[in-house]
């Protein structure tokens, strides 16, 4: 929920400064993680993986079964009846697009909305990256020193404020990184799209790259900074056996519920004649948060144990 809402928060503000559609910037980003799994992407690789002979797991696609099928908030059809352009913004990773319309053609670029939602994302998702692998001591100050990215925040902040020290040193750095970030997503791309010329949704769409972008150096920059995190934070002994856990319990759960299905409850039951019990399964766990599965983990052992 607090990745979403910065997510959110930093769409609206780059298409504020390109003058797009701030609505539609916020509701995409507001609805893109809808379908991810408890813990993350790992919990969404082991769910992927008990989906394998099922037709699979994408959170991607899972967020567009949400808001098309899953949520039922009207009484005669499914889904949440949201506009072309919201469903569209969450087809993420796409190579072709579907058409707005029966019998057109397939397109490389959503919305600009769209194409600053995915890039607020991943600026806030590497970000707090950061902020949590420091707070929690997994990265040092000579660790964090390798990364392009937060050495020239680190200078720009000292330079700005020479008598804060830590645990407040950190965080200025994390937001002005994230204010660097975001300023150069939104001169690059208003050049971008003055170049292209274009005048309506379906001018993006017809374009051959995404016109919300980074600069070169920038994404030179983010690269590396990706490269950074792997190596030093998301494969870490201590990240990895929490992980691990996680991934267990996840499976466990998903398991006991294939194995004894009336445990879902009498709503989710419902859906398995339609969709199958594997696919019934996997939304029902997709949706839980991080909690409601360690809890669910739980009273699911004291239900075998009692057995």
């Amino acid at each position: 929920m607090t990745h979403s809402i910065e997510v959110a928060s930093i769409s609206r503000t780059i298409a504020r400064a390109l003058a797009l559609n701030e609505d539609l910037a916020e509701a995409i980003a507001l609805a893109h993680d809808l379908g991810h799994s408890p813990f993350g992407h790992s919990g969404e690789e082991m769910l992927a993986e008990s989906m394998r002979n099922h037709g699979g797991f994408d959170h991607n696609k899972q967020s567009q079964r949400v808001v098309e099928l899953l949520e039922a908030a009207y009484p005669n059809f499914p889904g949440l009846n949201l506009t072309f352009e919201v469903r569209e913004g969450l087809q993420k990773h796409q190579a072709f697009y579907d058409p707005p319309a029966v019998g057109e053609e397939k397109y490389r670029c959503p919305s600009l909305e769209a194409q600053i939602a995915n890039l607020a994302d991943e600026i806030t998702y590497y970000s707090h990256d950061l902020d949590d692998a420091v707070d929690f001591e997994i990265l040092s100050g000579t660790q964090l020193a390798e990364s392009a990215v937060w050495r020239g925040s680190e200078k720009s902040v000292v330079g700005r404020y020479p008598d804060v020290r830590e645990p407040e040193l950190h965080q200025i750095i994390i937001r002005d990184i994230i204010d660097v970030q975001v300023r150069d997503v939104i001169t690059t791309s208003a050049t971008a799209i003055a170049n292209a010329g274009v005048r309506s949704a379906d001018e993006v769409r017809r374009q051959s790259v995404p016109l919300i972008s980074y600069s070169e150096e920038l994404l030179e920059a983010n690269r590396e900074l990706r490269r950074f995190l792997y190596k030093n934070v998301y494969y870490h002994p201590r990240v990895t056996e929490v992980n691990r856990q996680a991934c267990e319990m996840l499976r466990q759960v998903f398991e006991a519920y294939v194995l004894s299905p009336q445990l879902l409850g009498d709503a989710a039951a419902k859906r398995i004649e339609s969709e199958g019990l594997h696919r019934t399964v996997c939304d029902y766990v997709a949706g839980m948060t991080d909690r409601y599965l360690i809890e669910e983990h739980e009273r699911l052992a004291g239900i075998a144990g009692r057995g």
